[in-house]
């Protein structure tokens, strides 16, 4: 039986790219029953490996059908939880809105994942990660002085900006219950989670305390908060912003005369220095050098290598589920015991959703269920 802060909690996950899935892992790592809702082909008989399905169990329905419609309510009414991946309004028209689920199970958590948002003049149009991050104005501070602006990957919008502000919705909504027994809808776009991402930054960007892109403390502006090259073409990562950390790095480092870092137009020589420094021996004979220490110098390790790292060993931070390598679950909650990390699984038996036997092989029969 699944433990957990979330076990007893059922989630009806509809299937979608990144942030939707995430949301979802997140609640199943923390014991909530997933199941995602597929279309009927993409079911087949192979587990799914991706790591966001994990502990998740799927079912293929065919929600264009009134039988699919008619089943997916069934299942709705003994969820406490929706994830709705659709751009607004689709659920609407395919009969498994908030409304209508809210007319069967008022106590219902409807959560909506999109990039734009419910409304606004946008909401309705197609956007990727960076289009979000670049509506927000988060996007124009990233990246290199004199260089274009420089998407990461897509981790600010997708899965911190929306799969996590979604998961965290669902946990005020599931709180709020226990007070009113109603349910509610949540509104996630991932334009809006990731502006409060950056909302110790707006501050500064107004007052001119944060300069342009590049040239600030946090942003590689400055030459003891940015990554350099070692011998062998690895890379380590410095952040020795505070006087005793660069202290411990300079000492370690038996470097001598440096240029004065707290002024800025020295911040060119002071990084050409360190630089040449630390191009005069390999990542790993800097990690020995730098190892126990406060200077705040740790190397840039590739995925495959992190799982190796001694640090992440020791608190099995990393794990082989599924025949493929993962992270462990996130916050830890001590004293939980270890979640179900296996690749999704096709659901068989929907009884406990509310889904009888013999409605189940109706809908199986008709190729509406899978």
């Amino acid at each position: 039986m699944t433990e957990g802060p979330l076990a007893g909690v059922r989630v009806l996950e509809l299937a979608g790219l990144a942030p939707g899935p995430f949301a979802g892992m997140m609640l199943a790592d923390h014991g909530a029953e997933v199941l995602r809702v597929d279309r009927v082909a993409a079911v087949t008989d192979r587990p799914r490996t991706d790591v966001m399905d994990r502990g998740k169990h799927s079912i293929g329905l065919d929600l264009k059908s009134p039988e699919g419609v008619a089943a997916f309510k069934e299942l709705a009414r003994n969820a406490d939880v929706v994830i709705d991946v659709f751009r607004p309004g689709v659920a609407e028209r395919l009969g498994i809105g908030p409304d209508d689920l809210h007319a069967i199970n008022p106590r219902l958590i409807y959560g909506r994942m999109t990039g734009w948002g419910q409304d606004g003049p946008l909401a309705a149009t197609a956007g990727h990660d960076i289009d979000y991050i670049a509506i927000s104005g988060i996007l124009s501070m990233l990246g290199r002085e004199g260089e274009k602006p420089t998407p990461p990957i897509n981790i600010l919008g997708d899965f911190a900006g929306g799969g996590l502000m979604l998961a965290y919705g669902v946990l005020l909504a599931l709180f709020e219950r226990e007070r009113t027994g109603r349910g509610r809808v949540i509104d996630a776009a991932m334009v809006d989670g990731a502006s409060i991402l950056f909302a110790m930054f707006h501050h500064g960007v107004r007052s001119g305390f944060w300069g342009a892109r590049g040239t600030n403390l946090l942003d590689t502006g400055a030459p003891m908060y940015d990554t350099y090259e070692t011998a062998d073409g690895q890379f380590l990562a410095v952040g020795a912003l505070e006087p005793q950390f660069w202290a411990e790095m300079v000492r370690l480092m038996e470097l001598e005369d440096l240029p004065d870092r707290d002024d800025r137009k020295q911040w060119p020589a002071l990084r050409a220095r360190l630089t040449e420094a630390f191009l005069s021996r390999t990542r790993a004979e800097w990690e020995a050098v730098f190892d126990g220490s406060d200077a705040c110098v740790s190397p840039v390790l590739s995925m495959i290598e992190a799982a190796r790292h001694p640090h992440n060993v020791a608190r099995g931070a990393f794990t082989e589920a599924g025949g493929y390598q993962q992270p462990l679950p996130a916050p830890r909650l001590l004293g939980t015991p270890a979640p179900d990390l296996s690749p999704a699984t096709r659901q068989r038996d929907l009884s406990a959703w509310g889904l009888s036997d013999e409605s189940a092989e109706k809908l199986r029969a008709a190729g509406v269920l899978a």
